[in-house]
């Protein structure tokens, strides 16, 4: 590496720092620009001043607090105090905010109000399809669907407007405060093969699928008689009842069977012979320990128009 001398009678030319490699390879020296070294040190006193000001450093088991003042907010109706951060200022302003109020002014107002009046009057109805969305998307749409669709076989359908345990506000208010459980017994021990199928049959009859008619009648025998009992549960026209959750047959409405996405009779057969093997056992929990009664009102008003409202 040699010095080379900087040519300084060249007006414009670029400078060198005077180093030289291999005779012609040089370094330039090039200043970085002026507005960029500025946005450097401000960049770099931003970054100081919010390490002062924003809990921002780890210390031993704690970390500094910054300079803010302190925010209470209350918690299960206890007043809490802690150091500024931006958790505590939503906690607070989901509180006292103008919006906050605003919304437990409605919510007052449904509170007072009967179905009746809600589901009648559109200011109180758009104001519960939003409330209602973000709370149904909150706790139900993990099993339910975004949309209420629910998952053949595991979860109801909300929009098709077959209720298991009923469609009315009050029934379906009562379902979310202190939940369901849905139960049917495994018969693979009751019938033996030849009487399963017969069953199966029988099941397929009641929603008008085309069957062979005598298996299907030996089914009817034993799905109205002591042999099966299913009569008890879903009554002795497969139409269900309410009270006890057990599905109507007769409607084509599927809600464990996945009958509808099967192609052909034999497949169809199957699931349904599954089901009637295996039985049924799901429960959804109660929510009355978790969500306030104006927040069940909403997601009850919610729900019930998913299914049509009806």
């Amino acid at each position: 590496m040699s010095e080379v001398k900087q040519d300084k009678t060249k007006q414009g030319s670029v400078q060198t720092t005077g180093h030289a490699w291999d005779g012609d390879i040089q370094e330039f020296n090039n200043p970085l620009p002026r507005w960029w070294l500025w946005g450097f040190y401000a960049t770099t006193l931003f970054a100081v001043l919010y390490w002062v000001f924003y809990p921002a450093w780890p210390v031993g088991d704690s970390y500094t607090k910054g300079v803010f003042n302190n925010i209470t907010y209350k918690v299960g109706g206890k007043e809490v105090t802690t150091h500024w951060n931006t958790r505590a200022l939503l906690m607070k302003d989901l509180q006292e905010g103008e919006e906050a109020v605003k919304q437990r002014k409605y919510m007052s107002g449904l509170m007072a109000a009967s179905y009746e009046k809600i589901v009648s009057d559109p200011k109180m109805m758009q104001f519960t399809r939003s409330v209602g969305k973000i709370l149904f998307e909150d706790n139900c749409a993990a099993c339910h669907g975004m949309g209420g669709a629910g998952v053949a076989g595991l979860f109801p359908n909300l929009v098709d407007d077959d209720w298991l345990w009923g469609g009315s506000l009050k029934t379906i208010q009562a379902t979310i405060e202190s939940g369901r459980r849905g139960y049917m017994p495994g018969f693979k021990k009751t019938f033996n093969d030849a009487q399963m199928n017969d069953v199966v049959e029988y099941v397929m009859s009641l929603s008008g699928k085309q069957v062979d008619e005598d298996m299907a009648k030996r089914g009817g025998v034993l799905f109205n008689g002591q042999g099966g009992g299913c009569y008890y549960c879903h009554t002795s026209k497969g139409t269900g009842m309410a009270s006890v959750g057990s599905a109507n047959l007769t409607d084509s409405i599927w809600t464990v069977a996945k009958v509808s996405s099967q192609k052909t009779p034999e497949t169809k057969r199957k699931v349904i012979r599954d089901v009637i093997s295996s039985g049924i056992s799901r429960e959804m929990p109660m929510w009355k320990a978790r969500l306030s009664e104006a927040e069940i009102k909403v997601l009850t008003v919610y729900v019930h128009e998913l299914g049509g409202g009806k």
